[in-house]
């Protein structure tokens, strides 16, 4: 899709109106704005815990699991560089595939050897947002250039995005929606890939 055409996708999935913003005004923040890629939403602009439940798989709306209320706490690591702009454009954007099963820990290194730049939990939405058939059973992904600052470095929790089986505390009215979750920094999960882009402008 153009700028243009990725713009108004999210405008009509609610993003204007979350920002405050009329539909031009909304348009004008992606002034500048040309070439391939994915257009993102700054976490300043809209919340990822207002942008998730704007997510869609088979009908079904997006959801934060329970126990990450705190999700805009996690913030962007050293070195990913975020533009200072509401709207700005992800490119070389990848799903990770390659990497199923590794873990984030020893991902994170491993994405910014090759060079690429490891995407934001708004990142992640973004771009599901854009490209919705993107998220699939066993084959989505963690966001590990976000996350949460602590006292002592940072929180353990990788943010990642996958599909609800609609089990425990996700209920069974939830199978199938798309779900912000997190896995453990240090822990494998054969189903989830590391997202990363080459840069962003």
């Amino acid at each position: 899709m153009t700028v243009a055409q990725q713009v108004d996708r999210l405008a009509e999935v609610g993003i204007a109106e979350l920002a405050g913003l009329s539909p031009d005004a909304f348009r004008r923040l992606a002034d500048g704005l040309q070439g391939d890629g994915i257009v993102c939403v700054h976490p300043t602009l809209v919340r990822p815990s207002l942008l998730a439940p704007l997510l869609r798989n088979d009908g079904k709306p997006g959801f934060v699991v329970e126990d990450m209320t705190d999700l805009d706490e996690f913030i962007p690591i050293d070195p990913v560089l975020v533009p200072d702009r509401p709207l700005y454009m992800a490119r070389g954007v990848d799903a990770g595939a390659d990497l199923l099963d590794w873990t984030p820990k020893n991902a994170l290194p491993e994405l910014l050897g090759r060079g690429q730049t490891p995407l934001t939990i708004s990142e992640g939405i973004s771009w599901l947002l854009q490209e919705p058939g993107r998220l699939q059973h066993n084959r989505c992904f963690m966001c590990v250039g976000s996350r949460k600052a602590t006292v002592r470095g940072f929180d353990a929790r990788t943010p990642a995005i996958w599909i609800s089986r609609g089990t425990g505390r996700d209920g069974r009215t939830r199978r199938g929606a798309p779900k912000v979750g997190w896995c453990w920094f240090g822990n494998h999960h054969t189903w989830l890939g590391f997202a990363s882009a080459t840069e962003r402008c």
